[in-house]
């Protein structure tokens, strides 16, 4: 073996792998081949650029990503670390500023004394051992066929990404700022739809004009980041169930109830900037001026970014992939590409690789993660033993079904998660320290 780590991608998982491993005494060669050799969705050259929604999900402990992210700072997470230090309002939830993220990880990489930085496309699998393959969904052609061949062809599903619009062309006469239920600050931005004004938008919707996919290429879409027209062809009413539920989002003024409401959500601390929460598209650009300027207040809306679909490859973890991400010694795979769905998700897969990976190389034991953790579970879910459960491997999010259930029974769901949640938090402990 090198006495260097390599490690390929600069997204969030190769960053958070590298900067473990760097903290720890190792030296590390991280490459990323843009800007040389961009991607469909990437906009800049900064390591762990945000390309789909700029939110890290919710905070409390009764939620999948609050779990993830407490255990993820418990193991000094650099993402969770840059999220907070790059927040903007959001209610309960962990939303960023996007180009502050990129700035603040791409400074902790690049000022890394043991970390040395190559910005280059790497078109092969390395026979530099050790490896960790944490190249992302958005892979260059070449080098995913090269990762495919490994694993007896690869995967994929269609990823989509939410328009955002500019402040200042948003009509606040027709819109109101509030958080669902009134928690915490009124950080969203409401667009408030009559019923008629709903069903004028949803036939538009379902009447424009998508991106058209290759012959070969079969549409399957990931559950968590759908376009909203393909989850709005599943009934006319999904979409008042689902990103436009108007519940808990009556007028702050006057108490008036909406059939449906758009949520934006800011981009920036400045707030000049807001996507459209849960309005992830495939539409072509001209038909989301026109469909999404027939929502009540966005009928002069500025488009900063149009929404977009991309296809996203992952590869057959289970059996191939133990559950600290291990494809045979001293080669590891890391994020989204292992099927884990998400920001944090990818992010913590990169965690579980270096660490596991840093205790081999200084001759430590090689132990899973607890498996009532969060971080456990995400081990657990490329494995065999999870997999079986499941009719096929779909990228997935963490979520407290992937937990083992606790020893007694709870009725109430929420007091159940914080229940499961404490224990997570102590095992993890427990572990770390011991």
């Amino acid at each position: 073996m090198n006495n260097f780590i390599t490690i390929i991608g600069g997204g969030l998982a190769g960053c958070e792998a590298a900067l473990h491993l760097a903290r720890r005494g190792h030296s590390v060669r991280l490459y990323e081949m843009r800007p040389h050799v961009n991607t469909p969705a990437h906009e800049s050259a900064m390591f762990g650029e945000l390309v789909c929604s700029n939110s890290l999900k919710a905070e409390g402990l009764d939620t999948g990503a609050g779990l993830l992210k407490a255990e993820m700072e418990m193991m000094d997470s650099l993402v969770v670390r840059a999220g907070k230090a790059c927040r903007v309002p959001a209610g309960g939830s962990l939303a960023v500023n996007r180009d502050a993220f990129g700035e603040y990880v791409t400074n902790e990489i690049e000022g890394c004394a043991n970390i040395e930085v190559i910005r280059e496309e790497v078109t092969d699998i390395p026979s530099d051992r050790p490896l960790i393959m944490a190249s992302g969904p958005l892979t260059s052609d070449t080098l995913a066929e090269k990762v495919k061949g490994l694993f007896g062809g690869g995967l994929y599903f269609f990823d989509a990404i939410a328009p955002i619009v500019d402040f200042e062309s948003v009509d606040l006469n027709k819109c109101f700022f509030k958080s669902r239920y009134g928690k915490g600050d009124p950080d969203f931005l409401n667009c408030p739809l009559t019923e008629d004004e709903y069903n004028a938008f949803y036939d538009a919707l379902m009447e424009a004009e998508k991106v058209e996919f290759r012959d070969f290429e079969k549409m399957n879409v990931f559950e968590g980041c759908m376009p909203v027209e393909e989850m709005a062809s599943r009934g006319r009413k999904t979409l008042v169930f689902g990103p436009m539920k108007p519940v808990g989002l009556e007028h702050p003024e006057t108490d008036k109830r909406y059939y449906a409401v758009l949520q934006l959500r800011k981009e920036n601390d400045e707030g000049t900037a807001y996507n459209l929460v849960g309005f992830q598209t495939k539409m072509k650009i001209g038909e989301q001026r026109r469909v999404f300027r027939m929502i009540p207040g966005l009928e002069n809306a500025e488009f900063l970014r149009y929404g977009s679909i991309h296809r996203n490859t992952y590869i057959h973890a289970p059996g191939n992939l133990d559950d600290r991400f291990r494809y045979e010694e001293g080669f590891y795979f890391a994020g989204q590409m292992t099927g884990v769905e998400g920001y944090l998700e990818s992010a913590a897969s990169g965690i579980i690789a270096a660490f596991d990976l840093a205790n081999r190389l200084e001759g430590k034991d090689s132990l899973s993660f607890p498996e009532d953790t969060a971080l456990g579970s995400l081990g657990r879910f490329v494995t065999d033993r999870y997999a079986q459960k499941r009719k096929k491997y779909v990228p997935s999010n963490f979520h407290f079904g992937m937990l083992p259930p606790l020893p007694e029974r709870i009725k109430d769901k929420k007091l159940k998660k914080r229940k499961a949640a404490e224990r997570a938090i102590e095992s993890l402990s427990s572990f770390i320290g011991g």
